[in-house]
C-alpha cells in the first residue's frame, strides 16, 4: 500500500484553506480515480483537494449521496448488490457496518491501515466500525447528545431524568417555561433515545452477538423512565412527533429550559442573541445518579469490496480522516471528531466550548445493538416504543422480545 499525503503534522483550519486553494493538477493527477460516495458535507470538497494535493497516483472525486440517511443506504445497498466497481470509498452511517460486513460488501482494514485507523480513535467510535472481531471501517466523525439548558432559568443542571422532571415541573408552577425538549417521533431518533436509557440502566436490547433479542431488567427500566417522561407534566405535547429540529426551534422559540440533543444545537442558537447568551450545556441526565451511556451517532469510511483499486482505498482513507482533516471538519462543518488529539487543540476551544464535555461522553458512551439486521431491529423498536405515552413496560418488554426475535429470525412481515 503505498503511503504518502496522510503523514503530515496537524495544520490550523486556515492552512488547510490555504492549500485547497492551490490545489491543481498535483502528484494526485494520476490514472487512477478513487470515488468517495458521503453524504453532503459542506466544506468536504476543501479536504479532498488537499488530500489530492498528497496523493500518489491517484485522484479522488467526490461524490454526493442523499441527505436523508435511508436514501444514501438504499443508493449504496442497490449497487453494492450489483458489484459496481465504481464505488471506492463509501461514506457510512455508524449502523450500517454489520450489514454490510456481513454481506462482504466491505473490505475489513488489516495491517498498516489498521494499525493508523486505531491509533489514537476514541474506542466508542472504533466499537461501531468493528463486527465479528474485525475492524470494517474507520471513524470519519462522531457524535453524542447533551443536556442543554437555559442558565438563566436552570442554576444548576440536573444529573438525573427525576431531577429534571422535578425541575421543569417547578419551573411551570412558577410560570416559567419548564419544558423537556427531546425525539420522540417514530423513527431513529426515538430508537437512539431508548438505547441511551437502557444502557444507563445497564441492560441490553440483543446479545452481544447480535442474534437474541434480550430487553432485560436494564430494558424494562428504560420503558419506565420513557413512559414516566412521555407522561409527565413536562413533556411538550408535540414529543410524539418531534424530531432533533423540533426540539431546537422549541428551545429557540422559547418554550422549554432543557433540551436533549445534539452539539449542532449550538451554532444553530447563536442566531438567536436572547438564547445563546443563556444556552449552557451539561452531561446527559443518568437514571440512578451514575454516568449516562450516551449513544453514539457519526460516519464511517469503508472500502468496497468491489473496487478495483483497493490500496489506493485505503490511502485516501487514511488522508481524508486524519487528525488534521477531523479538526477542519469539526471547525466548519461542525461534526465531533474520532481522534482523541484534536479535542486538545487551542484552535478547538472557539467553535467548540462543549468540546471537553463532549469527549468525556464519548469515553462512557454506548453503541446502538449491532447486528446485520439493524434496519428492521430499529424499525420494530421504533414502531412498538410509538408513541412513548402508550407504553405499559413490562407488556411492552414482552412485545419487543417477542417481535425482535421474529427480526432477527427473518419471520413474519415488518410493522
Amino acid at each position: 500500500m503505498r503511503r504518502k499525503g496522510h503523514r503530515l503534522a496537524v495544520a490550523g483550519g486556515a492552512a488547510l484553506i490555504a492549500s485547497s486553494a492551490l490545489a491543481g493538477c498535483g502528484s494526485g493527477d494520476g490514472g487512477v480515480t478513487i470515488n468517495v460516495y458521503k453524504y453532503p458535507q459542506e466544506n468536504f470538497q476543501k479536504i479532498v483537494d488537499d488530500c489530492n494535493e498528497r496523493a500518489d497516483g491517484y485522484r479522488i472525486v467526490y461524490h454526493k449521496l442523499p441527505r436523508e440517511a435511508d436514501g444514501q443506504r438504499e443508493q449504496m445497498v442497490r449497487r453494492l448488490a450489483a458489484e459496481d466497481p465504481g464505488m471506492d470509498v463509501l461514506g457510512l452511517d455508524v449502523t450500517w457496518t454489520a450489514e454490510l460486513a456481513k454481506a462482504g460488501w466491505i473490505r475489513e482494514f488489516t495491517g498498516r491501515a489498521r494499525t493508523e485507523v486505531e491509533n489514537g480513535t476514541l474506542e466508542t467510535p472504533l466499537e461501531t466500525a468493528r463486527y465479528d472481531g474485525k475492524l470494517y471501517g474507520a471513524p470519519d466523525n462522531t457524535n453524542v447528545q447533551l443536556l442543554w439548558y437555559r442558565g438563566d432559568l436552570v442554576p444548576t443542571p440536573p444529573k438525573t431524568w427525576d431531577e429534571m422532571i422535578d425541575q421543569g415541573s417547578s419551573l411551570k408552577q412558577q410560570g416559567k417555561p419548564g419544558l423537556v425538549e427531546a425525539t420522540g417521533k417514530q423513527y431513529e431518533g426515538l430508537v437512539v433515545l431508548y438505547n441511551t436509557l437502557v444502557r444507563s440502566a445497564g441492560g441490553r436490547i440483543l446479545d452481544e452477538d447480535g442474534t437474541k433479542a434480550v430487553v432485560d431488567d436494564g430494558a424494562v427500566k428504560a420503558l419506565e423512565v420513557l413512559k414516566k417522561f412521555a407522561t409527565s407534566d413536562v413533556v411538550d405535547p408535540s414529543f410524539s412527533n418531534a424530531v432533533e429540529d423540533d426540539a431546537r426551534l422549541a428551545m429557540e422559540g422559547g418554550k422549554a429550559a432543557f433540551m436533549l440533543n445534539w452539539p449542532y444545537v449550538y451554532a444553530a442558537a447563536q442566531s438567536v442573541p436572547d438564547l445563546a447568551k443563556n444556552l449552557k450545556w451539561a452531561p446527559f441526565p443518568s437514571i440512578d445518579g451514575g454516568d449516562a451511556k450516551v449513544t453514539v451517532g457519526g460516519v464511517n469510511y469503508g472500502v468496497s469490496a468491489f473496487s478495483p483499486h483497493p490500496d489506493q482505498s485505503f490511502d485516501a482513507v487514511l488522508c481524508l480522516r486524519n487528525a488534521e482533516h477531523q479538526k477542519f471538519a469539526a471547525i466548519n462543518d461542525g461534526v465531533p471528531p474520532t481522534i482523541e488529539s484534536v479535542y486538545e487543540d487551542p484552535e478547538m476551544a472557539e467553535p467548540y466550548p462543549m468540546k471537553d464535555a463532549i469527549l468525556d461522553t464519548l469515553k462512557n458512551a454506548s453503541v446502538r445493538p449491532r447486528t446485520p439486521a439493524y434496519q428492521n431491529v430499529s424499525t420494530v423498536i421504533s414502531t412498538i416504543l410509538s408513541p412513548p405515552g402508550d407504553i405499559d413496560p413490562a407488556r411492552t418488554a414482552d412485545r419487543l422480545r417477542t417481535e425482535l426475535q421474529d427480526a432477527l429470525d427473518s419471520k413474519g412481515v415488518l410493522p
